[in-house]
């Protein structure tokens, strides 16, 4: 009943952007390919308001899951062909590469043998668990992606409501990165991810941050988070990795 008259978290003006990690290395940009852009205009739209703010190069990491979404390297890279030609008709001037977002279900550790990973930068890959609970060959998958020498990066952390900061520092300890949504930070996935999203930023658990952009609402608080004290904090407190990316 009083909601109305809570103070607000944030500040009132943007005073910096995201130029200081310049890559944006988890997005769903690319055309047609998964629950991110439809089209290539659509695409265009969402790149316009990354470069808005601050981003200088975008890494498109479209879903691989078995179940919905059974992108390979070839439909990725078609994608990934289109909508460089849409940017290069339009005269917009960025740096766009492509991985995945792998979910770990029963064929990620199958893809990990076939040595099938859509990969970024050094050999970093991106996946993702369900969000009703955590693989139990987790740490043995992890184990198998060092030896053969992936770098892997598991996103959005705080959107997994069954961990605890514990065991995220577990993981970290195996070797997993980890990457925060910054729109998290403004509550977009409710409370319990904003909280878990602070908690790993004030525990130094969080490697890289990104957008994780699927649509116009995610630009809309991607921009927002721009306000959030804890996205300065993890900007400017302490060193991330996306630099790395550039």
């Amino acid at each position: 009943m009083f909601g109305f008259f809570k103070k607000k978290e944030y500040k009132k003006e943007i005073t910096f952007d995201y130029s200081s990690i310049m890559v944006d290395m988890h997005s769903h940009v690319l055309p047609g390919i998964d629950d991110g852009a439809k089209d290539p205009q659509e695409s265009i739209v969402l790149i316009k308001k990354m470069m808005a703010l601050g981003i200088k190069k975008i890494i498109a990491t479209p879903h691989i899951m078995a179940d919905y979404y059974r992108n390979t390297s070839e439909t990725i890279n078609e994608s990934l062909t289109i909508l460089k030609e849409e940017l290069h008709k339009q005269k917009i001037d960025i740096v766009i590469e492509a991985a995945a977002e792998h979910y770990f279900d029963e064929t990620f550790e199958e893809r990990i043998d076939r040595q099938e990973l859509m990969t970024m930068g050094d050999n970093y890959v991106l996946f993702e668990f369900s969000f009703i609970n955590q693989p139990p060959n987790t740490i043995a998958v992890v184990q198998k992606l060092k030896d053969l020498g992936y770098k892997p990066i598991l996103a959005h952390p705080e959107r997994y409501p069954y961990m605890d900061i514990d065991q995220f520092k577990s993981l970290h300890d195996w070797g997993v990165s980890l990457q925060l949504n910054t729109i998290s930070l403004t509550g977009y996935y409710g409370k319990e991810s904003k909280k878990m999203a602070e908690d790993l930023i004030d525990a130094q658990l969080i490697d890289f941050i990104s957008s994780d952009m699927h649509h116009l609402r995610h630009a809309e608080a991607l921009k927002n988070a721009l306000r959030m004290p804890y996205l300065e904090k993890v900007l400017f407190d302490y060193p991330l990795k996306n630099i790395l990316l550039k």
